[in-house]
Parts: C-alpha cells; structure tokens; sequence
C-alpha cells in the first residue's frame, strides 16, 4: 500500500476537459472534476514510471512491458470531487484471477485499486486498473 495527495486544481480540470474535446471549457474555481478526471492523479504520484521528473528525459522510458497489457478501468463515484479539493489517494492490490487465452495460454488478470479520500477521509472516487499479461510470464 502506498498514498500521496492529488490536488485537484481548477485549472488542470479546464485543461483536462480541453483535452477530451470540451474546447470551450473555461476556468471555474469551483468546477467539478468531468468523470475520468481521476487519471490525472498518475502526474502525483510518486512511483508513476511515466511521471514527468526534472532529472529525467521526456519522454521518458517505458520499463518493458512483455505481453502484458492495460485491460480496463473502472471507475466508482462516491461523489465528484470538486477544485480546490486535496485528495489522499491510497493504491493498493485488487483482486487476481485467471482466464484460459484463446491462443492456449493461462491470462492473470491483476487489479490495481486507488482511493481517492477527502480531508475527513471519506472516499470520492475508487478506481479500479486491470492489467493482462500471460500467467507464465513471473513480473511483479
């Protein structure tokens, strides 16, 4: 298990919706984070391997990946967090579980779980990252 804070910043929300194509998203200091706003944390968290850092070059290096593969990702509102909020964000191990591949192989399916917490504790937002990767494949 592993935390951090995610400040949710009105100006980074404005620059996210302008991302997703809402190009006449203006600056509000009191909007609400759009659903899959919560992908932003990954510039705050410390051991993010693709994180922007001042002693590294950009873009930086992806570790190898093998056959592994991002799945899917879920994404569960227990309110929508709002600018000016700091969120604790707890990552922690999901649940793991195995499918036979259509080509022969065994597939390990791991989930990654991240807590977004306000100031009082109470969760926001749970997240839910699937990764894929053959089951013979030992990489942790």
């Amino acid at each position: 298990m592993r935390s951090f804070e995610f400040p949710v910043e009105a100006g980074h929300i404005q620059e996210f919706k302008r991302a997703v194509g809402d190009h006449d998203a203006t600056f509000d200091p009191d909007a609400v984070a759009p659903p899959t706003f919560m992908v932003a944390a990954d510039r705050y968290d410390p051991d993010y391997d693709r994180r922007l850092r001042s002693d590294s070059p950009w873009p930086p290096v992806a570790p190898e990946s093998g056959s592994g593969f991002h799945a899917g990702m879920v994404f569960e509102y227990h309110r929508h967090p709002k600018a000016g909020e700091v969120l604790t964000a707890t990552v922690t191990e999901g649940e793991e579980w195995f499918k036979q591949g259509r080509r022969g192989g065994q597939l390990r399916f791991r989930e990654i779980v991240t807590t977004f917490a306000d100031t009082d504790g109470r969760p926001c937002v749970t997240a839910r990252w699937i990764n894929v990767r053959a089951a013979n494949e030992v990489r942790e």
